[in-house]
């Protein structure tokens, strides 16, 4: 896996990603604690708030801004990005109203929106060999749970010595970070489309009518709702099954949230191998099917399980939903990349950004809402329906014989920047 790190452009972009990344989690962490100083017992609603105001702009803003600057080079669009989310999280340490948290949540959430999606697109340029790009695929997966695991770990040292504020200035480090490598790195250039270009609705839409015709990525739309499911219910409702229903400590959650994530790791680790032997369809199918069953186990552990086997089969379904959430991530990628060209990748890896996020805005809330006024086993159960849900559309949806790569791409029958 270790061996696509040889490609110099591509160790470096990845190098600028696990820096960010790491600066995002410390965001995080002291985000947290600025919104209990700002607002205390509320902080909660402020954070959700916060967290709606982020799916906004990655679920409107992501598909607007990629069709407004398709034409411009990569190199600057990500460095921009970069230098924006840096002064965003610069101004953090000097907020004093709960009413600025949002605004600059938005204005560095839609600066995201821009890089991660132009971010993406750009690596199946970099490597063309399949091989590569699922290595490159499985190594982002890990960088990301990683994140999850080391960065709030790298807070809580860093709190021992510093004031949370300072940590805002790690962020930022990890920002501009990125935009230095993103400058020092020779990146390939896309060629433009000669003619005159599509209107603005068309190019913001056109990775969404892509999705849809290709039956594929529309089982990929169903496979983010399954995706979306377990997410909520370990990000929203983890804290409140080890602290209410399994009274553990406070240090167990850190655990069981560990456990999420090395699940997904040990899927990321072994993903070339099981993929080149049974294939997309297989492993991401068979991680749909999986994450009804073990929503329906962490009902259990509500209505059923006692204290002392709560936790233990807590422990283990949470790693499951890891896995099973990590056979359909790590391989999305690999549907974008073959369902599009040069000139529409950026419009389907940005459909796929925003559309994803948006499976987010309906499954927080029915996290925190179901489990706070019916209970956590409920919220389970409701989520576990959508799990269903999503996974039934992507069995329908996806062909049991897919054409070859590059076959699926629109871009033949829809032109990107020509005007009809």
């Amino acid at each position: 896996m270790l061996s696509v790190l040889r490609n110099g452009t591509y160790r470096r972009l990845f190098a600028a990603q696990v820096v960010a990344l790491a600066g995002t989690g410390l965001l995080t962490v002291a985000l947290g604690l600025l919104a209990y100083d700002l607002a205390g017992s509320n902080a909660g609603a402020v954070l959700g708030t916060a967290l709606t105001v982020k799916m906004l702009a990655y679920v409107g803003l992501a598909p607007l801004i990629t069709a407004l600057v398709a034409r411009l080079p990569k190199k600057p669009v990500l460095i921009g990005a970069d230098l924006i989310r840096a002064a965003m999280a610069l101004c953090l340490p000097f907020i004093t109203e709960t009413w600025q948290i949002y605004v600059v949540t938005f204005v560095l959430q839609s600066a995201s929106a821009t890089f991660t999606p132009a971010f993406q697109s750009l690596i199946p340029t970099i490597l063309k060999d399949g091989r590569d790009y699922t290595h490159a695929l499985s190594l982002s997966r890990l960088a990301y749970d990683m994140e999850a695991l080391v960065s709030p770990a790298a807070a809580a040292l860093l709190l021992t010595v510093l004031s949370y504020n300072k940590l805002f200035l790690g962020t930022v480090a990890g920002f501009l970070f990125s935009a230095f490598m993103v400058a020092v790195t020779a990146l390939p250039r896309t060629p433009a489309p000669a003619g005159p270009q599509a209107s603005l609705w068309h190019r913001a839409t056109l990775g969404a009518r892509i999705f849809w015709r290709d039956r594929r990525l529309r089982s990929l739309l169903a496979l983010n709702l399954v995706v979306a499911a377990p997410t909520a219910l370990i990000l929203v409702n983890t804290v409140i099954y080890v602290r209410d229903v399994l009274h553990r400590p406070d240090t167990d959650l850190a655990l069981a949230l560990a456990c999420f994530g090395v699940g997904s790791m040990l899927v990321a680790l072994s993903a070339p191998r099981i993929l080149d032997r049974f294939g997309d369809r297989a492993v991401m199918l068979t991680g749909a099917a999986v994450i009804p069953l073990a929503l329906a186990g962490a009902a259990a552990v509500t209505f059923l399980a006692s204290p002392d086997t709560g936790w233990w089969l807590l422990l283990t379904l949470w790693a499951i939903l890891g896995a099973a959430n990590s056979t359909i991530l790590t391989p999305s990628a690999r549907l974008l990349r073959d369902a599009s060209d040069e000139h529409t990748r950026p419009y389907v890896f940005t459909a796929q950004f925003s559309l994803s996020h948006a499976c987010y805005i309906l499954t927080y809330p029915l996290a925190g809402w179901v489990g706070a006024q019916a209970g956590l086993g409920w919220a389970a159960l409701v989520l576990a329906i959508i799990a269903i849900i999503g996974s039934a559309g992507a069995f329908l949806s996806w062909p049991r014989r897919s054409p070859a790569p590059g076959i699926a791409s629109a871009s033949p029958k829809e032109p990107v920047e020509h005007s009809r």
